[in-house]
């Protein structure tokens, strides 16, 4: 079972981050992890002298404050959503969101990052620049991104998991770690995979979309499935395996909408240039449109 020893959750006093710190303390229950609450203060800039402006008072950029003051704040909002049994700890930085987080969870190490949305402020309408973006286009641990409470149509703890494989290394990955969710919940797990219609697969291979080949593809796509699971994973969870056609990330959504997942777990490919401007196209659709947390893992 793959452990988490340290989820970082960052918090910033919203509903939105008491529900991420939620699940953060259902994935500490399960794991026997300690959970970090991270508050980022974002300096305040203010206009520099210039034509026709004024010199401001005050300096550029407010860079104290009283760090103790805040992480008892911090620490006070965890207390109201965590049990005494879990490890809790705060942490105060100044400087720009992302990147704090993202130094905060190697800094620890963090094993797991556990990071709220904001309606359509947040992956629902999601805007270039959002800070859960930015996470997780650079984290190099798991993240997991929840949907605002009133949007959310999950629920603790996780009864449903869904794990969307490409047969890729990280997917692969994936996997084990919704072994280990699933387990650890006593959730049902489906492994799906999603096989291209022929108006989405790629021109290079579409002159192959003949009904043979499509037959002989699925029935070894299912047979991959079956193989990505361990002897013992009916001991384990309760796990099937499902291939299915079409969009990718329009069947993955399908899926959870009609299994009414909790839950989806996704890996996401490395961090070259390419894999950066793209994010996984699937893997970022999903994150963007799901109604349920997704927990994504890179290699």
């Amino acid at each position: 079972m793959r452990q988490f020893l340290r989820i970082l959750c960052p918090i910033d006093f919203s509903d939105e981050s008491r529900h991420a710190l939620e699940h953060a303390a259902q994935f500490a229950r399960w794991y026997d992890a300690a959970i970090t609450g991270l508050f980022v203060y974002s300096p305040v800039f203010t206009p520099a002298a210039g034509p026709g402006l004024e010199s401001s008072p005050m300096p550029p950029v407010i860079e104290t404050i009283d760090k103790r003051a805040y992480e008892d704040d911090v620490l006070s909002f965890m207390r109201h959503t965590t049990s005494p049994a879990i490890e809790i700890a705060a942490e105060v930085q100044i400087g720009l969101p992302a990147l704090e987080i993202v130094k905060a969870a190697t800094r620890l190490p963090a094993d797991l990052i556990v990071i709220g949305t904001h309606g359509t402020s947040g992956f629902q309408h999601l805007m270039l620049g959002s800070i859960a973006e930015k996470v997780l286009r650079t984290s190099r641990v798991a993240v997991l991104t929840v949907p605002p409470r009133a949007q959310a149509t999950s629920k603790l703890p996780f009864q449903e998991v869904l794990c969307p494989v490409d047969f890729s290394s990280c997917s692969k990955d994936a996997v084990h770690l919704a072994l280990s969710v699933a387990e650890a919940g006593d959730a049902n797990l489906t492994i799906l995979h999603v096989l291209e219609s022929v108006g989405e697969a790629p021109i290079t291979t579409r002159h192959l979309n003949v009904p043979e080949f499509r037959r002989e593809y699925r029935q070894w796509a299912i047979e991959e499935l079956r193989a990505l699971l361990p002897d013992d994973a009916a001991d384990r969870c309760r796990p099937t395996t499902c291939v299915v056609e079409g969009k990718p990330y329009v069947e993955v959504l399908n899926a959870a909408a009609h299994d009414g997942t909790d839950l989806i777990v996704m890996g996401v490919h490395g961090r070259n240039p390419l894999d950066l401007m793209l994010f996984g196209s699937t893997t970022n659709q999903v994150v963007r449109r799901a109604t349920c947390p997704v927990l994504t893992v890179r290699r």
